[in-house]
């Protein structure tokens, strides 16, 4: 059954308490997206990440891990013209004809067979922990198992068996997805942040200060994408000067000022995590 109590009350604050999840995605993705994140939660305000396990840059990110509240980003998907990764596992359907994943979840949807999506996934939820991550919770690339029936059982049944939280929409109303996702997971006693607050546009700071300018009770998970400043990021095209301005936003006094102001407290996806195995 269900807790039908706050997520907010199940970690140990009132009701009306605003708290902020302010996770970072793509560790492992890149060198410099790898600095980058671990400089935003080391020296910034950021309080979580997730890591792409199928990315060149992965084992690194696990090699520089010390402890960070760090999740998986659940990864069928190389969205970038250049740059290229693939499965960790055989799995014809999730392949490109140009090598590695599909560039966009369309062509991802159009092929994925989604026996093959559970045991990518699975695979890479289980080299994270063999790499010695405590994996704190999960968050699909793209949202390529979000909105999609059949692979959100996917995303279900390894929340379920892994006793993870996962990333929701929650600007998608039931009715646009086709099939109430949210439900889906509450009833399976699946816990996520109430409201989550990106845009996949590179580029956050304008996004983020108005979201904690505006915050509502609850959780609210703000999503970044910081990066430091090489040739490599660069060679990624413009893209790039959005995930370094991230990184600028996420260890500077500005955003601190703006946490303060919002009297919110920020939190990671451990914190769900316990609430979640404690329930």
């Amino acid at each position: 059954m269900a807790d039908t109590r706050t997520l907010a009350s199940r970690m140990g604050y009132t009701d009306d308490a605003r708290l902020v999840i302010l996770s970072c995605d793509d560790l492992g993705s890149c060198h410099a997206a790898t600095e980058g994140v671990y400089q935003a939660i080391r020296n910034g305000v950021a309080t979580c990440a997730s890591i792409m396990m199928p990315a060149p840059w992965a084992r690194y990110a696990a090699e520089m891990y010390k402890g960070e509240d760090i999740g998986v980003h659940l990864t069928l998907n190389a969205e970038h013209p250049l740059y290229r990764w693939g499965p960790l596992t055989h799995a014809p359907t999730l392949l490109s004809g140009e090598g590695g994943f599909p560039r966009s979840v369309d062509d991802l949807w159009e092929h994925a067979d989604s026996s093959e999506v559970l045991r990518e996934c699975r695979a890479q939820i289980e080299r994270a922990l063999a790499w010695g991550i405590d994996v704190t919770h999960l968050a699909p690339h793209l949202t390529s198992i979000t909105l999609r029936p059949e692979f959100f059982d996917v995303y279900l049944e390894l929340a379920f068996e892994f006793k993870l939280p996962i990333r929701l929409p929650s600007t998608i109303t039931p009715e646009a997805a086709g099939f109430p996702f949210r439900q889906l997971a509450s009833d399976e006693g699946i816990v996520f942040p109430d409201h989550f607050n990106h845009d996949w546009r590179t580029g956050s700071r304008e996004r983020v200060l108005s979201a904690l300018a505006t915050l509502q009770p609850g959780v609210t998970e703000i999503h970044v994408q910081p990066a430091i400043d090489t040739p490599e990021v660069r060679a990624l095209g413009e893209v790039a000067d959005g995930w370094i301005d991230d990184l600028a936003l996420a260890v500077s006094s500005e955003l601190r000022d703006a946490v303060t102001a919002s009297g919110a407290v920020l939190v990671g996806y451990r914190e769900l995590r316990d609430a979640m195995r404690a329930g």
